[in-house]
């Protein structure tokens, strides 16, 4: 994980950007509130991961089932589908940046699992279009579907 942030830091991370962390992160100590990234161009990668074991690799969740998907209410399903979105755009964007750093991706089975919790909630939600009896209100659902 350490070439991970080597990279990260010599490909996005301009000086200026490292100075004016040093100064906020004095900043920082002072106040309980968490640190939020100082290029917005972070949020699209995994910075470095404070482990206590360095030798056992980080272990990730599965996939969402439909089964617990169904329990979800429509919000619920919108703010998952967000989360899944955002997690989906930074795992292919840290995959691009080591690819033209021909470093290897780790863990490349979380891009799948996130696609699969993506296509399930897709699922449940067509299912409930499916079951409203207003062939207006179904039409309108499925269109807003697949527009995701």
């Amino acid at each position: 994980m350490l070439s991970l942030s080597r990279a990260l830091g010599r490909r996005l991370f301009s000086s200026a950007a490292a100075a004016s962390e040093g100064a906020s992160a004095a900043a920082a100590a002072s106040t309980p509130v968490a640190r939020k990234a100082q290029n917005p161009l972070e949020e699209f990668f995994e910075v470095e991961r404070s482990t206590e074991d360095d030798q056992a690799p980080p272990h990730y969740g599965r996939s969402w089932k439909a089964a617990e998907l169904r329990l979800k209410s429509w919000d619920d399903l919108q703010k998952l589908w967000y989360v899944l979105l955002k997690e989906k755009n930074m795992l292919m964007s840290q995959r691009q940046m080591l690819n033209s750093e021909n470093m290897r991706f780790p863990n490349p089975e979380r891009i799948s699992k996130v696609k699969k919790s993506m296509c399930r909630i897709k699922h449940v939600l067509t299912e409930r279009a499916i079951a409203d009896p207003d062939p207006r209100r179904t039409a309108e659902m499925k269109r807003m579907i697949n527009t995701l």
